[in-house]
């Protein structure tokens, strides 16, 4: 094969990555069924093409993957509360005779 039809690659050393990241990396080439490596690249891809990636846009569901995560976030929510009355609900307008 030619060196021209070859794209020429060179090798990125990533130094002192936090364990949590390198995690959230491993968790997140396995979910897309890539090795961290090539996912790894195609976040770089990614980023650097401004949010296009392999001539298709970031969608809602990959920015929210990207800053949350494959496994996303918990939420700690107010328990519910069944002792508040609430008036039922009206449908009607102004207009309307009952």
């Amino acid at each position: 094969m030619s060196s021209a039809t070859t794209p020429k690659t060179t090798n990125l050393l990533i130094r002192n990555v936090d364990a949590a990241l390198h995690e959230r990396l491993k968790a997140r080439a396995r979910a897309n069924r890539r090795s961290m490596g090539e996912e790894a690249r195609e976040m770089l891809r990614s980023a650097i093409a401004g949010g296009v990636s392999n001539g298709k846009r970031e969608t809602l569901l990959d920015i929210a993957d990207r800053i949350f995560g494959p496994d996303g976030v918990d939420l700690d929510l107010p328990p519910r509360r069944a002792d508040l009355e609430r008036p039922p609900v009206d449908f009607g307008g102004p207009d309307d005779d009952r």
